[in-house]
């Protein structure tokens, strides 16, 4: 097993898949929130966790009906392939049949799609389905604490598709995790083996912390000794002639998000933007004082009238003689150098100038917010 350029250790080739994640050239599709499995690592939100809810990348589809969100996600961030995630998808694999020829109809063919799963839904009936819409690869996710509904994997070998295994790394459970790849050799293209992350979300089941799993430094998510653990089992399932990706949190931040984030800066960036190395927007901002950044700032903007506030927006525009108004958070957006040599005007106007640097997602997460 080598290291590859992109932080990460590889017996050979990568999956398709992977190949197009490492360029940020994969769009994440969680399909819904819904899943019959309780993971004590599951990282996904409480905001997401047991709602059927549809997001691409970072952007919320508001109808499942017409997914016009995810079509434009797909140009903002030129993607060749989506990852469809969730939850469990096949919760709704019609859903998923729909989004699958969806893309493909509108992106072609060569559009490359991958679906995660545990085993609990898996039936022949509805792997039919997936692979009739044209999925291209399947990556299950089985249960090391209980092995009864393994053998549903292999329903999948009737498919000319690309069969994987993809599984957090979690310390401890080194055997559990060798069990498994002795009865995966000769069943599946491909494992992958994931550096375990801790998460910030508040579901029920969520139980890292409580187990005393420990970060391996204090700004990393990372859990402690995953890597390593993940390169060992990596190794033993080499002997077993199982193609192996282990794949890092590292990867994840510096390679394949940080490309995705740089390709939709360059689509989305205003003239008055400016774009770090990183894909991250450094923009002047005026907030109306009421919707200023601060304790509560999403409910606020979130529960605001919003056609009073863009018609006051509209007017201290006028005044200001300059800046776009940022409909979605409800704001006046201007370059940073005006930020600065109007700040005084601004403040007159009754308006908090700051300088901000955020990401260029649809939700325009900040990383930096400075009042001036």
């Amino acid at each position: 097993m080598k290291k590859t350029k992109w932080h990460s250790h590889s017996t050979g080739k990568l999956p398709k898949g992977c190949r197009l994640c490492v360029k940020g050239k994969k769009l994440v599709l969680f399909i819904t929130g819904l899943c019959g499995q309780r993971c004590f690592y599951c990282p996904v939100s409480e905001h997401k966790y047991g709602k059927d809810c549809i997001y691409a990348n970072e952007w919320q589809v508001k109808d499942p009906e017409n997914p016009k969100e995810l079509f434009e996600e797909v140009k903002l961030t030129q993607a060749e392939g989506a990852g469809i995630t969730g939850g469990d998808p096949l919760v709704n694999v019609d859903r998923c049949v729909k989004y699958i020829k969806l893309l493909k109809q509108r992106f072609g063919k060569k559009f490359h799609i991958h679906l995660y799963t545990p085993l609990k839904l898996v039936t022949e009936e509805r792997l039919q389905k997936l692979y009739d819409a044209g999925l291209d690869e399947i990556r299950f996710h089985p249960d090391l604490d209980d092995d009864s509904l393994w053998p549903r994997l292999e329903l999948a070998k009737k498919y000319k598709w690309d069969i994987g295994v993809e599984i957090p790394v979690v310390p401890g459970y080194e055997e559990k995790t060798k069990k498994l790849i002795d009865y995966l050799k000769g069943k599946i293209d491909f494992l992958n083996l994931n550096e375990l992350e801790r998460s910030d979300t508040t579901a029920a089941h969520y139980k890292l912390d409580e187990m005393q799993y420990k970060t391996k430094d204090d700004i990393s998510y990372a859990i402690e000794k995953s890597q390593e653990t993940a390169i060992e089992l990596g190794r033993y399932a080499e002997t077993k002639g199982i193609p192996v990706h282990c794949c890092t949190a590292k990867l994840k931040d510096a390679v394949q998000l940080r490309t995705r984030i740089q390709r939709r800066a360059e689509n989305t960036a205003l003239d008055t933007d400016i774009i770090t190395e990183e894909g991250t927007l450094i923009r002047g901002v005026a907030y109306l004082p009421e919707l200023a950044p601060g304790f509560g700032y999403k409910e606020k903007v979130k529960n605001a009238n919003r056609e009073e506030t863009i018609q006051k927006l509209k007017e201290l525009k006028e005044k200001l003689g300059t800046g776009t108004i940022d409909e979605k958070k409800l704001r006046i957006l201007i370059s940073e150098k005006t930020a600065e040599n109007k700040k005084e005007e601004i403040k007159k106007l009754g308006m908090k100038p700051a300088i901000v640097e955020e990401y260029p997602t649809e939700d325009a997460t900040e990383v930096d917010i400075q009042f001036i």
